[in-house]
């Protein structure tokens, strides 16, 4: 939505929601990201002035999947009450008169994220205050995962753990540069034949990696954000998630992760004194993760190239698809 057109929408809203005909609503601007639609803003009223992050899902989709915002308030109110980070859902709904679509609205936080690769910020923070920031997160991971699942009941059924292996298998007819996936048909081949017999099962983020968390400019965790992908299933999908993309034998030398904090067995030791009892099938979800990784990257890049979602990153992203497959096969045969 353009900003012309959403300014006045969030004039009448803001007015409607603080019960105040003369509030005014300002600061009106596109939050950075890849995925969805966020918008920052502020209202006064009476005296006072708050910021706002408004969430809409993108325009001319079905609001199923990632685009249905309502499953990020459903995870977003479940959390609610546990020491798991986040921010409080103000308010949302499916109401279409304000905006034409779902939407919901969170406090807008000051602080930071981090990108895959070294953040100047981090340099300045000592290896202590560094090591502290990958406690913290592991931490709020396993605090995550001891959610009860049911308290989220719009999130649906757990997937099933041959479903996160197969589930994958419609986006690689339409991935770029598909001699770069030469590899996956053999990995896939591999998870299936070693699938877990049993794991925990809960809410996971889905996409649990250092620029989806949000610090302090001290380091201190704010809030996990950005849980367009949640859902209900195996738990250990987060830990080797965030284990892969700290990872460096799983990166082409354009896209190695970040020198400066912990790496993954570091966070994977953390993740295990946070949850309080040893973890089985690490390396399968390690292993899992970079296939999938492997594979939206390839998808993501055919998007840009094609212009229906361009984004120059997956351009050096794509690099790393090799890379990850062969990580994924070497865990796999341990």
């Amino acid at each position: 939505m353009e900003l012309s057109e959403l300014e006045p929408k969030l004039v009448v809203f803001g007015r409607a929601m603080y019960d105040d005909p003369h509030a005014e609503v300002r600061g009106v601007h596109k939050m950075p990201g890849h995925a969805g639609f966020s918008y920052g803003f502020t209202v006064e009223s009476r005296g006072t002035t708050e910021s706002w992050y408004l969430r809409l899902p993108p325009p001319n989709v079905r609001w199923v999947g990632t685009a249905d915002v309502l499953r990020q308030v459903a995870v977003l109110n479940a959390l609610d009450g546990t020491a798991v980070p986040h921010c409080s859902v103000r308010w949302s709904g499916d109401d279409l008169r304000w905006f034409g679509c779902p939407y919901f609205v969170v406090p807008k936080l000051e602080g930071r994220t981090m990108a895959f690769i070294d953040n100047p910020w981090l340099a300045d923070l000592d290896r202590e205050a560094r090591w502290s920031m990958g406690r913290q997160a592991m931490t709020a991971l396993a605090e995550l995962h001891r959610v009860d699942w049911r308290q989220a009941p719009y999130l649906g059924d757990p997937i099933p753990l041959d479903d996160d292996v197969t589930r994958w298998d419609r986006f690689m007819p339409k991935v770029a540069e598909p001699e770069r996936l030469r590899a996956a048909p053999e990995v896939r081949q591999l998870l299936l034949a070693r699938l877990p017999a049993k794991t925990h099962v809960g809410i996971f983020h889905g996409d649990f990696q250092w620029s989806n968390l949000f610090y302090s400019s001290e380091g201190k965790l704010l809030a996990v954000i950005d849980w367009e992908l949640v859902g209900v299933g195996a738990t250990l999908n987060d830990v080797g998630w965030i284990a892969t993309f700290n990872d460096a034998g799983a990166w082409s030398a354009e896209r190695k992760p970040s020198t400066l904090m912990p790496h993954a067995d570091e966070l994977v030791a953390m993740y295990v004194e946070a949850w309080g009892s040893p973890v089985e099938h690490l390396d399968w979800f390690r292993a899992l993760a970079a296939y999938k990784f492997a594979i939206i990257s390839g998808f993501n890049l055919a998007l840009h190239r094609r212009g229906k979602r361009e984004d120059p990153v997956w351009e050096t992203t794509a690099l790393s698809i090799e890379p990850l497959l062969e990580r994924a096969r070497q865990l796999l045969q341990i």
